[in-house]
């Protein structure tokens, strides 16, 4: 499902080579949980995103479901994450004029789905937001932001989820709900998820856990 050879990112600050990621290689195979851990600075939310297609890495290959990201144009880029791709950013990403249940609702309504606002907000209910729903996100506070996100990731069922550390901001009942969200989703859907974060319970709860270190993989194995 998720196939990374020789992944490589390097940017330039003040006119010298920074090298964020060092030669990774990865194989998620579908409905895979994989954690990925490390310390801050360790290049987990850079590999997340080069996976999403969201930044062009500077050599190597990504490959999701069979389909090479790197070369593909933007439109293109856009149609495989809309068909295969939940993401949950670190910094949540909600569309600041939409309330909660729009943000929701919107990768449904992208694809036509005509029950977007009644599943939008049963997502809601779910993880606690029932009541949310016509808030803007300037309303709503850093963890709730981050459940609509969640919801928001989670609305259309993908096939591919990754999130970049999911619980960050969540106190530990609203974590726990999202935990049993994530496998739920999984249970149902055999999901593929990648997702980076910093505690210990989720990673867990993963099939594997990959640890970063200093843009290299120190370790891969199973959890448990």
């Amino acid at each position: 499902m998720i196939e990374i050879v020789g992944l490589t990112k390097t940017l330039y600050s003040g006119g010298h080579p920074l090298q964020i990621l060092h030669g990774i290689d990865l194989r998620v195979p579908a409905g895979e949980f994989v954690a990925i851990m490390g310390p801050s600075g360790s290049g987990k939310s850079t590999l997340l995103g080069l996976i999403a297609g969201l930044d062009t890495p500077t050599s190597g290959s990504v490959k999701l479901a069979g389909q090479e990201l790197v070369g593909l144009g933007e439109d293109a880029l856009a149609r495989l994450r809309g068909r295969t791709l939940g993401f949950v950013f670190q910094s949540f990403h909600l569309i600041p004029t939409l309330t909660a249940e729009e943000n929701v609702a919107v990768p449904l309504e992208l694809r036509g789905d005509r029950d977007a606002r009644p599943r939008a907000r049963a997502l809601l209910a779910t993880v606690g937001l029932a009541e949310r729903g016509h808030h803007l996100p300037g309303q709503l506070s850093g963890g709730e932001q981050q459940r609509v996100a969640l919801a928001r990731a989670f609305v259309a069922e993908p096939p591919i989820l990754l999130a970049d550390e999911p619980t960050g901001n969540l106190d530990s009942a609203t974590g726990e709900r999202v935990l049993a969200l994530l496998a739920d989703l999984r249970a149902r859907t055999g999901t593929t998820m990648v997702l980076v974060t910093h505690d210990a319970g989720l990673a867990a709860r993963a099939d594997r856990v990959v640890t970063l270190k200093d843009g290299r993989i120190d370790s891969d194995r199973r959890a448990g």
